[in-house]
């Protein structure tokens, strides 16, 4: 007789298993708008039919929130339907034996807490509040709203200057947003119910590159209207072009020696080639573009002379200036800003690391491009220091994952204590405290100092890369309203309060963010500043997409972009991300779901031809 069998999984339960990375796929795939009571609903009773049955308020409790759910959502429901949902939910919550029961009592409670407008709408209208008013996932993820179809169809019919010419309708930097992006609209393509997402940005660049020079549409007759523009990044610039378009007078302000703001001044040339940019920006200037460099605002110009002289104000500004660590040996000097740093790279200026230890303290974007920065100037060893666990970090994984390639050491779950000084008061380590992960908090845990002793980390230079800062002291002084931790505070319409002429956007209001919301904001901007000044101008484009092929789509892998070689890629700074082949570029596209013309698409929202 044996005791003991090897356990193997039958067909059912590998079927189950495939089933349940079809419902995570599908759950990657959930477009934002959808009915967040019914979504509820639906997990709920997922969870429920994991129960094991052994409790009563897994096994009873679930299925009576499930009924209740189901009341609500078919018009039965009442106030005490939702009143007994909560109480019958907490009871849950505080009773039930294991996880599957109390986190989905959890589940409910969050929802309630967080949506219970869509609940009360059920049972007193009958209907939701919410509405998917663009049906098209990539699109409706977009801060900018880029026609992502349309360009990928034109991409497919090789067509690639109306592929630019239809990103330029939403977003005139596509050379740019084609390197840089960090491509939000993937995250919820319907393609990862199938295999993965299409690769967008991947397709973007591809477009850009084989496109040649294409001409910015003719601006509207002028209006004689001038608006001052204060910051000359993505946002600034994406207003300027737009408004200019509609026949304005635009005059940009920019405090340095040049455009692009953290394009510039932020991101390492092996991302993003400052040839690439600069040509993108003489583009966009071509439509007719004042700028006056190294103008200062409080100190060149003041304020009240630009609204004096000018119909309206936009303020992007930006978060360009540096944080200090503040604690014991910041102001040793070899302790040097990231910011400060990635700027003097920006104006070419660049140091000499050869042979230098070099410790990044942060976890950001911008600590893995001053640690990269740093092995191609030549140190020999990077260490970054990081006081969460490596999966926190807020850097895009592939910035993660390249640092490490190339060389730098990444040091988890390690806060900075203090910066060790030698005799001289040169900065010669930093004292770091081993952390254990901790409760979670807000979506993070929170790291907590372990037992173990502090040690030191040796390095010849230190980096500080804990984030970015807002200067906006004169526009306070002016009676523009700022926040507490410098962001001005401005409208969704990017409206300033009480101060009519005035509007505001980008990172100066809502922190460091992205290159594409920036983008955004500056359209957002040049469309209310238009309807201020008494207009109504439209921008639209004239390029007809492809019709959309009724033909199967069989699962197919998705193109990944490739890299120089490593130990290539360390000698200079020139751009790492190889481009698609033609191939790729056709296959790629091909694998578009095309969600503008199948299924609710093309019924509400679908493509729109202007703005």
């Amino acid at each position: 007789m044996s005791r003991l069998r090897i356990i193997t999984q039958n067909q059912a339960q590998k079927t189950v298993e495939n089933l349940y990375e079809q419902l995570e796929q599908r759950i990657t795939a959930s477009p934002p708008g959808l009915c967040p009571v019914d979504m509820a609903a639906s997990f709920l009773k997922i969870s429920h039919a994991q129960s094991c049955g052994k409790c009563v308020p897994c096994r009873i409790g679930l299925g009576q929130l499930q009924c209740m759910m189901e009341d609500i959502l078919d018009g039965r429901g009442t106030e005490d339907t939702l009143d007994l949902l909560e109480k019958t939910a907490s009871a849950i919550f505080y009773s039930a034996d294991c996880a599957i029961g109390y986190e989905a009592a959890r589940m409910v409670l969050e929802g309630m807490a967080g949506f219970r407008d869509d609940y009360e709408s059920h049972i007193q209208k009958g209907r939701c509040i919410c509405e998917l008013n663009q049906p098209v996932p990539c699109v409706s993820q977009c801060p900018a709203g880029v026609d992502v179809p349309g360009y990928i169809a034109l991409v497919g019919a090789k067509r690639y200057e109306d592929a630019v010419r239809l990103i330029r309708k939403d977003n005139p930097m596509p050379a740019v947003c084609g390197l840089i992006c960090e491509h939000p609209c993937e995250n919820r393509c319907r393609r990862n119910m199938m295999d993965s997402s299409v690769n967008i940005r991947g397709l973007k660049r591809f477009a850009v590159e084989h496109a040649g020079e294409v001409p910015v549409p003719k601006p509207a007759e002028a209006t004689g209207r001038k608006i001052a523009v204060i910051g000359g990044g993505p946002g600034g610039v994406s207003a300027a072009y737009y408004l200019a378009l509609m026949g304005h007078s635009v005059t940009i302000f920019e405090q340095r020696k040049q455009l692009g703001g953290m394009l510039r001044y932020g991101i390492p040339s092996y991302r993003l080639p400052r040839e690439v940019l600069d040509e993108e920006l003489k583009v966009l200037l071509s439509v007719g573009i004042e700028v006056k460099y190294s103008s200062k605002i409080g100190q060149d110009i003041k304020i009240n002379e630009l609204e004096d002289e000018y119909d309206a104000v936009y303020i992007a500004i930006g978060a360009q200036t540096d944080r200090k660590v503040e604690m014991e040996g910041e102001n040793a000097p070899n302790v040097v800003s990231a910011v400060e740093l990635l700027r003097r790279i920006g104006d070419e200026t660049y140091p000499d690391f050869t042979g230098k230890r070099i410790a990044v303290i942060g976890g950001g974007n911008v600590a893995m491009d001053v640690a990269r920065s740093s092995i191609r100037f030549g140190a020999s060893e990077v260490a970054v220091l990081y006081r969460r666990r490596r999966v926190d970090m807020t850097a895009q994984k592939e910035e993660v994952d390249g640092a490490e390639a190339e060389g730098c050491e990444i040091m988890d779950l390690m806060a900075p204590v203090k910066i060790a000084l030698d005799e001289d008061g040169l900065a010669n380590g930093v004292w770091v405290k081993p952390q254990i992960t901790g409760r979670i908090k807000e979506g993070r845990p929170i790291p907590c100092p372990s037992m173990q002793q502090e040690m030191m980390i040796p390095c010849d230079l230190v980096i500080v890369a804990i984030g970015q800062g807002i200067e906006s002291k004169d526009f306070e002084a002016h009676g523009i309203p700022v926040k507490r931790g410098g962001a001005i505070e401005a409208l969704d319409m990017s409206g300033v309060k009480n101060l009519p002429s005035f509007f505001a956007g980008g990172d100066c209001v809502t922190g460091p963010a992205t290159v594409i919301r920036a983008i955004a904001a500056g359209k957002v901007a040049a469309a209310n500043i238009d309807e201020f000044l008494g207009y109504h101008h439209i921008i639209r484009t004239e390029v007809e997409v492809p019709q959309a092929r009724i033909a199967n789509r069989p699962t197919c892998g998705r193109i990944t972009m490739k890299e120089r070689i490593n130990t290539q890629r360390v000698k200079d700074f020139k751009l790492i991300e190889i481009g698609m082949t033609q191939e790729e570029a056709q296959q790629e596209s091909s694998r578009c779901l095309r969600c503008d013309h199948f299924g609710f698409g093309v019924l509400k929202g679908g493509r729109s031809k202007k703005w």
